[in-house]
Order: C-alpha cells, then structure tokens, then sequence
C-alpha cells in the first residue's frame, strides 16, 4: 500500500530554518521526480522543488523559494527532503511531497502533510 509521510514541520521564527523529510513506502520510489509542493489558507497547491529521480539528480525551485530551499533524496532509505533555510512568514503553508507529476505513486492521493508556521 502506497503511503506518503511527510514530517519535520513546525514553528519557527523568521529566519530560521526547518528540514522536512517524506517517507515513501509501498512503491518503487526511486524511478520517479518527487517534489514538494504547500498550500496556504485559501490559496491552491503549488510545487516548490523539485529532483529528478536519482539520488544527487537535478533539481528545480519555485521563484519564491530559490536560494533558500534545498531538496534532496536518498533512494537507499526511500525518503526525499527539504532544507528550508531563511524563513519567511509567507513561507508559512502545509506541506506535502509527492511525484512530480503529482498522483503517479496512486491517483489522487495525498499524504497527511507537514504543518510549517513561520511567526515571530
């Protein structure tokens, strides 16, 4: 069964920093693009990183979040991270990880999500 567990989340000062992880289980993880999308209050779901499938492989990022974000995967414990550096309140959302695109690992689907506050 296809899981999705994001976790690492929490509040934090403006500034400061917050390593998220995403467990995968119940799939080959290590043939797909996984990345990190948010979603605040009201507003929809946005990819925020992304890597391409090997460990070490190419990544991509949001405008809003280049220079301060760092994904990174290790296909050995099958679990894709976020480094989340120089926090801004409007980095505030719920994240989750998934392929890219979304729904290759099992249509629809979602993890429950990490919670990230940023607020002084």
């Amino acid at each position: 069964q296809v899981q999705l567990v994001e976790s690492g989340g929490g509040l934090v000062q403006p500034g400061g920093s917050l390593r998220l992880s995403c467990a995968v289980s119940g799939s080959i993880f290590s043939i797909y693009a996984m990345g990190w999308y948010r979603q605040a209050p009201g507003k929809q779901r946005e990819l925020v990183a992304h890597i391409t499938s090997a460990s070490g492989g190419a990544t991509d990022y949001a405008d809003s979040v280049k220079g301060r974000f760092t994904i990174s995967r290790d296909n050995d414990k099958n679990t894709v991270y976020l480094q989340m550096n120089s926090l801004k309140p409007e980095d505030t959302a719920a994240y989750y990880c998934n392929t890219v695109p979304a729904g290759r690992l099992k249509y629809d689907y979602w993890g429950q999500g990490t919670q990230v506050t940023v607020s002084s």
